[in-house]
C-alpha cells in the first residue's frame, strides 16, 4: 500500500521514470509510509480509446471517488 495506477496517452520512458520519482517522492514525504511499500504503474492508452476506454469505463463509474476531475478541485 499504496499502488498508485496511471492511464495516459504514450509517452517515453525518460518522462514515465521523472514522473514516477515524482509521485514517489511525493508518496514517501506525505503519506507515511515506508518506500518499499508503494507500488507505481503505467498503462499507455491510445488517445482515440481514452473516451470509451477511461472515461466512460473507469472515470465517470468513479466520480464521486474523484478528488480532481479534468482539471477541476471537487473537495
Amino acid at each position: 500500500m499504496p499502488y498508485i495506477r496511471i492511464k495516459a496517452y504514450p509517452k517515453d520512458e525518460a518522462i514515465k521514470q521523472k514522473v514516477a520519482e515524482a509521485i514517489n517522492k511525493v508518496f514517501l514525504d506525505n503519506w507515511g509510509c515506508a518506500p518499499e511499500a508503494i507500488s507505481i504503474s503505467f498503462e499507455e492508452v491510445a488517445p482515440e480509446r481514452w473516451e470509451q476506454q477511461v472515461e466512460h469505463g473507469e472515470v465517470e463509474p468513479l466520480r464521486d471517488k474523484m478528488f480532481i476531475l479534468h482539471g477541476e478541485k471537487t473537495y
